[in-house]
């Protein structure tokens, strides 16, 4: 079914013009958002915070770019010049923590796609040019690299690996999950890692780590978010064996790979990117609007209850502990998967051609998360924590981030699609220039759509680089289609 006759029932943000439409909006729909009219810039900004870790690297300011999956490295891993391109366009956005820039496969099975980076012993002098290439353009955008710190985001894509086509799906999954087996059409017994895969799998991560240590990366993100293997490791209820069931088991992989980077590259520190909640999957109902997957009680939203609907952080809770004992400082928060329910984990009023129109007004998504964070904030006040799901607030994400800041519910603010579009926000707001309308990111979904279909992701509304390219035709057809 196309989504392209579908029209939204909720308004766009660019039409909350004023303080006071943006306030009688959310009152009307009883979300729960605050927002400075106000803002600040130069060093009375909340943005220009500081923080030094405990390992002794600084962060200069309270802006970061979030990894996102790359579609445009070569089939051998490498990163190509659109790679390098969007890379330094992350260096001279004015963020001072770069979380990875992308997911990097630490094998070849665990690639989302055939072109996604492997880090690997002969890709090591490419990531080593692409560490240089972002501070050499940070230092000549900002006369310095002080305080920026890049670091490397580590993965393997579980039940969502595509490594050797970009239409074939080739699943490592932990256990039979009774919707997303049937979603994506493997059969019950469709088999599992073993537990020595897994074993061979935390090595790889520990060899990855080391050579990211090697090539200048200054920390690794151990990626435990949207549904990869990291994070189906969470939900592993009906696992057998030492990597399932107990939450000491399913925490198993992380603390293991943690050690072996401990012991192999000391000094080198160690972030998670982890979804705090997650919910059950959503489908495309009868009039084209996300409706939850199947019914009754669902057992596998790790961070939500047993509705598939609704946040629960106990067991999240629990896992920070973990994270804690393990003296992991950085932790970037996001929320469930783009794959199988993506309004929580990206709010957009443009859903991709193979999602759903949004089940409520995305600002509840934006709301959702950063009420999340802040609980996570209260709870674990030593995380550096990294909040997500802004881009979404287009005109009002500074006035939103900075009362975020102000109030103690995150210490950065992490920033995804947006910087595909305006990759130079975070250095506009700090300086206090007024936002650049024609470059803010209107979640059309066009980055997802495209690689979706088999094409590069980029922005293709709004980058003009993307815009000319040839396939943009291709891209508007599938979506009118």
């Amino acid at each position: 079914m196309s989504l392209g006759k579908y029209k939204s029932q909720y308004p766009r943000v660019a039409q909350l013009k004023t303080a006071e439409k943006l306030r009688e909006h959310l009152d009307q729909e009883g979300i729960d958002l605050e927002f400075d009219e106000n803002l600040n810039s130069g060093e009375n900004s909340p943005f220009a915070k500081t923080h030094q870790l405990r390992s002794g690297n600084k962060i200069g300011n309270a802006f970061c770019i979030l990894p996102m999956e790359g579609w445009d490295g070569t089939t051998d891993g490498k990163p190509s010049e659109l790679t390098k391109r969007r890379w330094k366009n992350f260096a001279i956005s004015g963020a001072k923590l770069l979380w990875g820039c992308e997911a990097v496969a630490v094998q070849p099975a665990g690639r989302a796609n055939p072109n996604q980076l492997i880090m690997n012993e002969e890709n090591l002098d490419d990531f080593e040019e692409l560490y240089q290439l972002v501070e050499r353009e940070h230092k000549t955008a900002f006369g310095n690299s002080d305080g920026l710190l890049t670091g490397l985001q580590l993965t393997h894509s579980g039940r969502f690996c595509k490594p050797n086509s970009k239409t074939k799906m080739e699943p490592k999954i932990l256990y039979s999950h009774p919707v997303l087996n049937k979603k994506f059409g493997l059969a019950e017994d469709y088999p599992l890692m073993t537990d020595g895969e897994i074993s061979e799998l935390i090595d790889d991560y520990v060899i990855a780590a080391v050579r990211a240590q090697k090539t200048g990366y200054k920390f690794v993100d151990i990626k435990h978010c949207h549904g990869y293997l990291g994070h189906e490791f969470l939900s592993a209820y009906d696992r057998d064996g030492k990597y399932g069931k107990s939450l000491e088991n399913r925490t198993r992989f992380i603390r293991e790979i943690v050690a072996g980077i401990r012991a192999e590259a000391p000094g080198l520190d160690i972030g998670v990117r982890m979804s705090i909640f997650d919910w059950m999957p959503f489908k495309q109902g009868p009039e084209g609007t996300g409706i939850p997957a199947t019914e009754g009680p669902y057992k596998y939203a790790f961070g939500g209850n047993e509705t598939g609907l609704e946040v629960d952080l106990s067991e999240s809770f629990q896992f920070l502990k973990e994270l804690e004992k393990l003296d992991i400082e950085l932790l970037c928060t996001t929320a469930g998967s783009p794959y199988y329910n993506p309004h929580i984990q990206r709010p957009a009023l443009f859903p991709p051609s193979d999602g759903y129109m949004p089940p409520e007004d995305p600002l509840h998504g934006v709301a959702r998360q950063i009420a999340a964070v802040s609980e996570v904030k209260k709870a674990f006040p030593n995380f550096y924590a990294v909040g997500s799901g802004y881009s979404y607030l287009q005109e009002w994400l500074p006035n939103i981030a900075q009362n975020v800041l102000k109030a103690g519910k995150a210490d950065s603010i992490g920033l995804g699609r947006m910087v595909l579009s305006y990759p130079e926000l975070p250095a506009d707001v700090l300086e206090g220039t007024p936002m650049k309308r024609a470059k803010i990111c209107r979640t059309f979904s066009d980055c997802t759509t495209a690689p979706r279909n088999g094409m590069i992701s980029g922005c293709f509304p709004l980058d003009p680089f993307y815009k000319k390219m040839e396939i943009h035709e291709t891209l508007k057809t599938i979506k009118a289609s």
